[in-house]
């Protein structure tokens, strides 16, 4: 299996970007998968230049503004072909920017109070999901209003309805991850976050390589 040329990018307001963009570099360290370069709160990396040479991008995230030169840096790479994994406090950056929310496929509406609840596995037959069942979590849950053609991997029950907690979506020939866990280091450090970072980050990553 070829390496993944991935580019980890955290920072922003409210979140422990610190704490969440050391954990999910460690959890993806761990399957000498991934060829990793890590940067914090340098949103010039996303001009087009400094994408170029990576196959992937891991977003952590979180407000913010982005320039038409990054925002095109960005959705450009990805449409040529590329990979793009958004984590938690992705879907509440650049609020103001239509395209950036269209790429993810999201619109934040709000979130309860950090707690334990219960993630269900919407398609068990996916490689990023395969073999897993039902299990509990420690986390802050995003209720989003998204895109209905998003393909919902995992999701979550609040106040009786399912809500999105991890998805697939097209961008041009490039391929989008969400995974809506991970507020925190603890939360990003739980196993089930870190085998679906994994997995998804690989999907992506791999299914950009193997198109290559």
């Amino acid at each position: 299996m070829a390496t993944v040329d991935t580019l980890v990018l955290a920072g922003g307001e409210v979140h422990d970007f610190h704490g969440c963009g050391q954990a999910i570099s460690d959890a993806l360290v761990q399957t000498d998968e991934f060829a990793l370069t890590y940067v914090e709160e340098n949103l010039n990396v996303l001009l087009a230049p400094h994408l170029t040479p990576f196959d992937l991008l891991i977003f952590y995230y979180t407000l913010g503004e982005i320039t038409d030169a990054q925002k095109n840096g960005l959705l450009n790479w990805l449409a040529a072909g590329k990979a793009f994994v958004g984590v938690h406090s992705a879907a509440v950056s650049f609020c103001a920017c239509p395209e950036y929310r269209a790429m993810l496929g999201r619109d934040f509406v709000s979130h309860p109070p950090y707690r334990q609840y219960q993630v269900s596995v919407v398609d068990p037959e996916h490689p990023i999901t395969k073999d897993l069942v039902e299990f509990t979590v420690t986390d802050e849950q995003y209720i989003l209003d998204y895109d209905p053609r998003v393909q919902v991997l995992c999701s979550a029950l609040y106040q009786g309805q399912a809500v999105p907690v991890a998805w697939l979506k097209p961008w041009g020939d490039g391929h989008v991850f969400y995974l809506a866990l991970g507020h925190d280091e603890p939360a990003c450090r739980d196993e089930h976050f870190q085998l679906l970072l994994q997995r998804g980050a690989r999907h992506v990553g791999q299914s950009q390589i193997s198109q290559a």
